[in-house]
Formats: structure tokens, sequence, C-alpha cells
């Protein structure tokens, strides 16, 4: 699932960046969904370039459209994925007011674009107030980190908000009022037998995310994440979809073997440098 920061607030770019990245798998036999958030800012290859192109990962859409943000989340974490869904702002505002609001418990107390929050207290969202919870992101202590986790939170409000959804006449009509914010490799027949066939995977939820720790590159500030850290998420997510767990090798693993005295237990450290050339 990938979010654009386009499709509102005046926001008119014909891609943008996809500063939402969640990998959602499906469990049917297990009954179980996991939503693995990817930072924005991580340091990833944009796979489809030649040599070694380091960029934040939300860039690789605004680079290569859907193909090479695909191919390069997939080859971060070492697993397959068959299908992507890309929603701009308008298009999320249009889904909750779709399924009539959404509850939701604020993790932190904050105001952003004429909307007030607050901690603990559950407050009934429409559209546009549930897409300002989920864009607020300097005023969080935890930054990104802390916006990845209201964002699942919408995700999982909209599930317990849609009863509709247990109709396939509904689901379809939801489908078609968001057509116009809404671009995917799958057909309408893939959407409607995902929903028929799938559904139940989502009566068992984990959340989780991908961490990075926080580092200055090419005058840039990124997220750089640890081999351990990519196995384990790569470990998780193959696990739910029924693999077998593979030693990840990519080209952060290779950057982060040419780092061998980078700070992983620092929140802002320096002295990661990429390698362009990673023979020597």
């Amino acid at each position: 699932m990938l979010g654009t920061d386009t499709g509102d607030l005046g926001r008119t770019e014909t891609r943008g960046r996809t500063d939402t990245i969640i990998i959602i798998t499906l469990n049917p036999e297990m009954k179980k969904t996991t939503m693995t958030s990817i930072p924005r800012d991580t340091m990833a290859q944009m796979v489809g370039e030649s040599g070694v192109q380091i960029q934040k990962i939300n860039a690789a859409y605004n680079f290569g459209g859907a193909d090479m943000a695909i191919d390069s989340i997939s080859s971060l974490v070492n697993v397959p994925i068959n299908y992507y869904a890309l929603v701009n702002m308008g298009g999320l505002t249009k889904v909750v007011d779709a399924v009539g609001g959404v509850d939701v418990t604020p993790t932190l107390s904050f105001k952003y674009s004429g909307y007030t929050f607050t901690k603990g207290k559950t407050v009934h969202m429409d559209g546009d107030k549930a897409l300002a919870y989920s864009r607020m992101r300097y005023d969080d202590p935890n930054n990104d980190y802390g916006r990845q986790t209201r964002q699942r939170q919408i995700i999982m409000s909209i599930l317990k908000a849609a009863p509709s959804f247990q109709s396939l006449a509904n689901f379809k009509k939801l489908l078609s009022s968001v057509e116009s914010n809404l671009k995917t490799n799958m057909s309408f027949s893939d959407m409607t037998q995902l929903f028929t066939n799938y559904r139940a995977a989502a009566n068992n939820v984990k959340e989780d995310h991908m961490q990075g720790v926080g580092a200055n590159i090419l005058n840039a500030s990124y997220q750089v994440t640890s081999t351990k850290e990519l196995q384990r998420v790569s470990d998780e997510i193959r696990s739910n979809l029924g693999l077998k767990q593979e030693t990840i090798s990519n080209e952060e693993t290779k950057q982060n073997a040419l780092n061998p005295n980078f700070n992983w237990n620092g929140t802002n450290s320096t002295g990661y440098t990429v390698h362009s050339d990673n023979s020597n």
C-alpha cells in the first residue's frame, strides 16, 4: 500500500513521493494479516537504475513510477510483492467518508490543519480530520515513526468501521467512489476476489515497522536500516507468506558491511558513507 503526498491540500504533482509505504500480507489459512510500515526516509537502492543509486525509498515512485517503487521495496526486504494499491490524499478522505467516518483514540495531543486531537480521547473523524491526524509529523516526538503508527490506526479503524465490506455490492461501490484517486495493478476482478477469499485474514492483524537509525548521507537526512533489522523484517513477512527464511543480501547489506564503524545504537549518527565501488 502506497500513499502519495498529492491529490489534496493544493498538491497537484503528477507523481509525488510515497510518504506512506506499508507492506501488507494476507494469509487466509492462518487468518492473519500483517501490516509493516517502511519509513519514508529509508536508505535504499533504486532498483532499475544502473550502478549504486542510493536514494530515500519514498523517491522511487517519483523517479521510476510504481514498477521502480515495488521493485525497490521488494529488494529491500527480500519479499515478493504481488500487488500494489496507490492512494493519494484525496483517496483517503473519500474512503473514510464512504465508511461513515472512523473512531480513533489519538496516541498524543496535538493541533494540526485546524483540528485538535487529545491523547486518549476517542473521537469520530470524517475524511478531512482523519487525513490531518495521519499527516502530522514534526510535532510528534517519534517523528515519522509516530506518524506511521497513526496511519496504521486509520487503516485499522476503516476496517472496523466498515460493515458494508460484508457486502460485495457495497465493496464495489466503494471502489468506484475512489477510482480517480487510486492506481493499482489489480483488475476489478482481482480486487473483488481478494475481498471474497481473503477478508477473514483481517480478523487478526499484526502491526510492525522497520526501525532505522538517523544518518546524514550526501547532505540529506536518512534512516539507515541495520542488516539485523532488515533480516528480522524479512523473516516476519516471509513467515506470514508461508515462505522459508532466506539470508538477506542486497545493496543495503553490502553498504552496511562497508561501514563497520557506524554507530547502530545512535539516534542521529554520523560516519555512514555510501560506496559507489563495492570491490574495495
